[in-house]
């Protein structure tokens, strides 16, 4: 890379700056505003190649927030219940009333996806419509309006534009995105908030886990659940987060990756983790318990499935015991975050039981063959990648 750094105050001079301004999606508001940021702004850098880089050690990413420079904004009231043009705004704080809906009863939603820079420069995001569509069935599910699927990957690619500078390097993280569906308008009684704001940032990041992709070690929680039968655990709600905090920060002290909850009826089969979906491996055959509204039905988890079935692997969706889990050959997590994540062990009641890891796994293939779609290595014959102009 170039060694010339320049401040983002001075960026605005840039021709490539200027085109950005002028397309429709800033206003002169926001145009206005730029150019009154600091001069403590952060600098950036060009590559060889002459892309834009935000100046920062993107070798030493992990899954942090990362200010960026940009946020979409978009509002809507339950009387149309039609959500306004939306406009990016600089990155920075909201305002909301201490009664709204989701300080006052939990009333949001987010979802997270991900962009990634090819070797060419030019960025791709990875099935932007199913986290429309997912996001849409949540808001179903706690009485908000919610995007059309062609407002929300508008936000997104408004947002990902936006932040370009701040999309890693190929081969060096992603730039994570998350969508936000807040219940901002006041409400003292239960009942659904009368406004509602649909926001989306980014942070570039690296690994979600610490150990990176070495191996994770889990433990199986017995007294905690993440999600009961009846209630919005196949929804991306924050409600369904807050709750998993205690036995995952009991875990990690104790030296364990994540937590694997079980149902909570019978407490005898397994759910999911704290954040992504669980998958085990017999032979040829690769298991993941349903998605039947305790279990979120994660994205990355749907494409692994169509990957390991063209790749001729037998996938079922079924209830697994703990039994059984413990006998698989291989346990593997998927997740926007983790992305997929083999697991090197299991303790259950204070028995650790190991699985296969690395080279020739099946996690291992399916991770290539992922990661390689989602970055343009590999050619997409899904469909399931966007390219932003």
């Amino acid at each position: 890379m170039m060694l010339q750094r320049i401040n983002l105050k001075n960026r605005i001079q840039l021709s490539s700056f200027t085109q950005l301004v002028n397309k429709s999606y800033f206003t002169s508001q926001t145009a206005s505003t730029l150019q009154s940021l600091p001069e403590s702004s952060p600098t950036y850098r060009f590559d060889d190649d002459g892309e834009e880089y935000a100046d920062i050690k993107w070798d030493e990413l992990g899954f942090g927030l990362v200010q960026t420079d940009y946020m979409y904004i978009m509002k809507c009231s339950k009387e149309g219940e039609i959500f306004t043009r939306g406009e990016l705004n600089p990155y920075g704080n909201i305002e909301m009333s201490p009664c709204s809906g989701v300080l006052n009863y939990g009333q949001g939603l987010f979802e997270g996806l991900k962009a990634y820079r090819k070797r060419d420069g030019n960025i791709l995001l990875f099935r932007p419509e199913q986290n429309a569509m997912r996001l849409q069935m949540g808001a179903e599910r706690m009485c908000m309006p919610s995007p059309s699927v062609d407002q929300f990957i508008d936000a997104v690619k408004q947002t990902v534009h936006a932040n370009k500078r701040w999309v890693p390097p190929p081969g060096k993280g992603s730039l994570y995105i998350r969508p936000l569906l807040l219940g901002t308008g006041p409400v003292l009684g239960i009942s659904p908030a009368r406004e509602c704001t649909f926001i989306t940032y980014a942070s570039p990041v690296g690994n979600y886990f610490k150990e990176g992709m070495a191996p994770l070690n889990l433990v199986i929680e017995e007294t905690m659940h993440r999600a009961n039968p009846g209630g919005t655990g196949g929804v991306k709600t924050i409600t369904n987060y807050a709750p998993v905090l205690k036995a995952l920060a009991h875990a990690k002290s104790m030296g364990f990756s994540d937590v694997i909850y079980l149902d909570s009826v019978q407490k005898k089969y397994i759910e999911e983790l704290s954040s992504c979906n669980i998958f085990i491996v017999k032979g040829n055959r690769i298991s993941t318990p349903p998605t039947k509204g305790t279990i979120l039905p994660g994205i990355t988890r749907k494409s692994i499935i169509d990957i390991a079935i063209a790749q001729g692997y037998q996938v079922e969706e079924r209830a697994i015991e703990v039994e059984e889990l413990i006998d698989a050959d291989e346990v593997f997590c998927t997740g926007t975050a983790v992305v997929v994540a083999p697991v090197g062990s299991i303790t259950f009641r204070s028995k650790r039981y190991e699985f296969k890891t690395g080279a020739g796994t099946t996690s291992v293939k399916l991770h290539s063959i992922l990661t390689g779609i989602q970055s343009g290595r590999i050619e997409d014959k899904m469909g399931w990648t966007v390219e932003l102009d």
